[in-house]
């Protein structure tokens, strides 16, 4: 019998440190595997990093898209160049353009 609540007073004796000892564990694997964790926090700022670039290639193209439009205001460009250049890219012409074709080796831009 005393073998027994030997036993018994060390298992309720030992109940407190193992339970410390699980919640210490648990905390500090949820510190570094967990959704906050260390290596989520290392993800995030990966991420981070790849949103701050796409940004900066985004704000590059949209500064571009922007000295284009510029460049097409009417106190800027000349409307007789605009109309030439654009049926020289579409290949279209007035109906009362007179049209002069010319051979494949004699191109005049």
């Amino acid at each position: 019998m005393s073998i027994a609540r030997g036993l018994k007073r060390k298992g309720k004796a030992a109940i407190p440190p193992l339970v410390f000892l699980s919640l210490v564990t648990y905390f500090l694997w949820q510190a570094t595997q967990g959704d906050r964790g260390l290596q989520a926090y290392a993800l995030r700022q990966d991420d981070l990093k790849a949103a701050q670039a796409e940004l900066q290639r985004a704000e590059i193209e949209l500064a571009a898209w922007e000295r284009r439009v510029t460049a097409l205001r009417t106190s800027r460009l000349d409307p007789d160049s605009l109309d030439e250049r654009s049926r020289a890219m579409l290949n279209l012409s007035d109906p009362n353009d007179i049209i002069v074709p010319y051979g494949s080796g004699q191109r005049l831009f």
